[in-house]
């Protein structure tokens, strides 16, 4: 099985930036003044109790860039308090509502049952399934990996349960391979379409049970149906760091390219592709704004853009050269395919 290692984080303090004017960082109305986390909070929703834009907690705790990629960690029991203060709201963490002490955090030994993981900034059961999946391959990309050949039985469409055999299956690189089978082209519409990469097609898992001239695997997962001369690419060890939210530090001026999975609407929850990458400073845990891409007719004929519209936001969770992913974590109208992606 592929190792999905999910770390939860919280900023050091839990103080406001002294730098950041108060009036910068919007409270909501019904703000609590303190909340006890509990298991299946995440930091997104904890944040969202308080702030308005809830995706910004990493300015108003003062967490810097380093912090980001260095988190410490808060557990269920643990206590958030809110402080009107003059200059501006700041945040703390006490162990208990009747201990209000700002507390410094510093490793401890926990046992780590279900109700006392670390909380994770976004839910682990939407991210997940996607962390591994999204493959993003040159043309032709898998044309040398390890292809199924067929099972015994002479089954066409293989599924969970079904042995198989593989040819050209590396003993070096572990059991477990994900299926995949070459996918669409993905376009940039702001470069002509030029063509950014392929997506390959996530089909399902397998364990190899022996390792051969022609290898033995059991497909342990089928997503979608499984052919002969479909591919198979090592399971890598996906480590999430779940970075905290923040916005990129520099304007980006991108494109929702397409919709993963076969997914017709694009709401709350759904994982799009976008025409940006590492080439262009995208990084784990940017939030980005989606604005609507709209025209209109003059009485002259002619079409006219219409001022964008912001119609939710999303979260990059896995980015590669020139392409990403991310999941959409809030939407107030539809989002289409070509909407606009921004610095929020």
């Amino acid at each position: 099985m592929q190792k999905l290692i999910i770390t939860a984080f919280i900023g050091m303090h839990f103080i406001f930036a002294s730098s950041i004017k108060a009036e910068s960082i919007i409270l909501r109305s019904d703000a609590p003044e303190h909340h006890t986390v509990v298991p299946g909070d995440t930091l997104w929703g904890i944040a969202a109790r308080f702030l308005k834009d809830p995706w910004r907690w990493p300015e108003v705790w003062n967490i810097n860039r380093d912090q980001i990629k260095n988190p410490h960690k808060i557990y269920p029991g643990e206590t958030i308090v809110l402080e009107r203060l003059p200059d501006g709201p700041r945040l703390r963490l006490s162990h208990s509502e009747g201990d209000l002490r700002t507390i410094k955090l510093s490793p401890r030994i926990r046992v780590e049952n279900d109700n006392n993981l670390p909380i994770p900034g976004i839910s682990r059961t939407v991210i997940e399934p996607f962390l591994s999946q999204p493959l993003v391959i040159e043309k032709d990309g898998l044309d040398n990996a390890p292809y199924i050949l067929g099972s015994s039985d002479g089954r066409v469409i293989l599924s969970t349960g079904n042995t198989a055999y593989v040819t050209g299956l590396p003993s070096n690189q572990g059991r477990t391979w994900q299926i995949f089978r070459p996918g669409k082209p993905l376009l940039d519409p702001d470069k002509t379409n030029l063509i950014l990469g392929y997506e390959a097609v996530y089909l399902g898992n397998v364990t190899v049970e022996t390792f051969a001239e022609t290898s033995t695997v059991t497909i342990t997962r089928a997503k979608e149906e499984i052919l002969k001369g479909d591919r198979l690419v090592a399971a890598p060890d996906i480590i999430f760091d779940n970075y905290m939210p923040h916005a990129p530090n520099f304007p980006v001026n991108g494109r929702i390219i397409s919709v993963y999975g076969g997914v017709t609407e694009i709401g709350k929850d759904a994982i799009v592709t976008l025409n940006k990458g590492a080439e262009d400073g995208l990084e784990m845990g940017h939030v980005l704004a989606v604005y609507r891409r709209s025209q209109a007719r003059s009485l002259k004929g002619d079409m006219i853009q219409l001022p964008d519209e912001k119609t939710g936001l999303v979260f990059v969770f896995r980015v590669f050269e020139k392409i990403s992913y991310a999941l959409v974590v809030q939407s107030t109208h539809s989002i289409k395919v070509l909407d606009a992606v921004k610095t929020p």
